[in-house]
This record gives structure tokens, sequence and C-alpha cells, in this order.
């Protein structure tokens, strides 16, 4: 029987530690809650010893995992620097780019723009991450990162493409009454929800007086639009979201205290790669279409 472990079995550790959970960590993987016990009762099996508590809460790793995790940690560092080093060396723009970011950012900006790079650049393939959490570009989750961000990480290398104006917008149809400006508390609102990492939006909120005139929550700027066009209510959206839309009118001004900068970033060890520095150069210039 043979009880060496290969990388596989060190990445399945570290993916369940990092995920603190099985589900999650299936989920991460895009395989199942099944696949992934059966793959860590293996790796088990293999070495005769527990790696993780199993509680309700999740996977608490051992202290036999927690040495484990960490030299998967390293083995997984050693790996995603040398990828890093060796994907930066490519000479023609071809190959697989992995771009990272928000739904919001896909459904109202980028999808379009990206039926253009395809005819522009056929030899290379977007392979698109979408979620509203930031990707490790220094781990190989992604090799370019397209989202907002007030400071982003100083590894980083990349551009600010310009400020993502934000405004207060509600369906035509729907009645704002006779002088539909601030303070507006007396419309009906859609808010963020409270577990939705947006301080800026839950800040001006408060300040303004509208949380508590919200009639729903929604955890998404894509669901909140979604609500918006349905005339649930008005709410805070993206301008290059919204302005498009001529289901909707905007009410006032664009937020000065809501606009965030919208980054294009990179790992320093990828900048020299064509394929990547081409996707560089196209999306370099959606600042101009903000």
């Amino acid at each position: 029987m043979n009880n060496k472990l290969d990388w596989n079995d060190y990445e399945i550790v570290l993916r369940i530690a990092d995920a603190g959970s099985l589900s999650k960590a299936a989920h991460l993987a895009g395989s199942s809650h099944p696949t992934m016990f059966r793959r860590i009762n293996a790796v088990e099996e293999k070495l005769g010893v527990r790696l993780f508590e199993r509680f309700r809460t999740g996977y608490q790793p051992t202290a036999a995992g927690e040495d484990l995790v960490s030299v998967a940690r390293q083995i997984a560092e050693l790996t995603n620097d040398t990828e890093r080093r060796i994907s930066g060396r490519d000479l023609r723009p071809s190959g697989v780019v992995r771009v990272a970011t928000t739904d919001t950012l896909l459904f109202g900006l980028l999808a379009r723009e990206i039926v253009l790079f395809r005819k522009l650049e056929p030899g290379i393939t977007l392979d698109i991450a979408v979620a509203n959490e930031i990707s490790n570009l220094s781990l190989r989750e992604a090799d370019i990162a397209i989202r907002p961000a007030s400071s982003p990480d100083d590894h980083l290398i990349g551009r600010k493409l310009g400020p993502i104006r934000q405004a207060v917008y509600a369906v035509r149809t729907l009645d704002l009454g006779q002088n539909p400006q601030p303070p507006w508390t007396t419309l009906p609102w859609i808010g963020p929800s409270p577990s939705m990492a947006y301080s800026q939006l839950h800040a001006w909120m408060r300040n303004v007086g509208c949380d508590e005139k919200c009639v729903c929550h929604l955890d998404s700027v894509l669901a909140i639009y979604a609500a918006v066009r349905t005339g649930v209510g008005v709410a805070v959206l993206p301008c290059y979201l919204a302005e498009t839309d001529s289901e909707l009118t905007r009410i006032g001004n664009p937020i000065d205290e809501l606009a965030v900068d919208l980054w294009l970033l990179t790992h320093p060890d990828l900048r020299h790669s064509a394929r990547v520095r081409t996707a560089l150069n196209f999306f370099g210039k959606l600042g101009a279409i903000l």
C-alpha cells in the first residue's frame, strides 16, 4: 500500500483548512461534499492520523493537521512562485488569462468588452472568476483583477482606471411624489444587507436617514439593481450600470462620498507575460467608458 502523500493530498488538506468547512472547500474546488469527504478520509488513512476535528461549526486542524497545513502552504507558495515566473516568459499573446472581477462589473461593463477582446485576440482565452471577495493574485487564483478598491495590496502592480460614480436611481414607473430630491426620506428604499461588505454605502444611508426607510435589503449590488428595475424602491447604483438602462431614471447628481476607484491589477512576476500584458493593455481602456 502506498502511504506517500502527493501534491493533491497536501492541496486537499490546505483547502479544507483555509475554508474552515468541508462544504465550503468543496464549493471552492468545484467538487462535491461526498467527494471531499472521501478524499480527506483517504489522506488520514494514508498517514494513520486524524488531521481535522469535526465540529458542527466546521473542521478544525489537529496538531498533526496544523503541521501538514504549514508544509502544504510552503509547497503552494513555492509552486505558485515558480509558475508565475515561468508564465511571465511567454513571447506571444496566446493561452489562458484568468481575470477576477465582480458580478456587477461583469454585467454592466466587462461583458461587452470581452466580446471585442475575443475579436482582437483570438489566441487568448479569458477565464473569468466572478466573486465579490478579493482574489489572491499571489496564489494564482487570477492573473488580473479588475475591481473597485480604496488601496490595493502593496505587492501588486497596476493602475487606477478612474472613479466609479454612484447615484440614486428608480424605475421610471415608480411614483416619486412631487419633489424627489434629498433627503428622499419619503421614498421606499432598497439597501444592502447588514452582512454585505459595503461600509461606504452603509454609512451614507445612516447619515442621510435612508436606512430607516428600507423596505428591502439585498446582499449584492446586482440584486439591488434587479429590485430597482422591478419597482421595489429606489437605491444607490453605479452609474455605469444604471445610466444605460432606459427603464431607470436618476434622482439628483452622483454622490461624491460614494465614488470609489476602479483598479486593474496584476502580480509583478506576470507583467512581462505577452498574454497578460495584452489583456492589461486592452482592459486599461475601461476608464474611458466609466
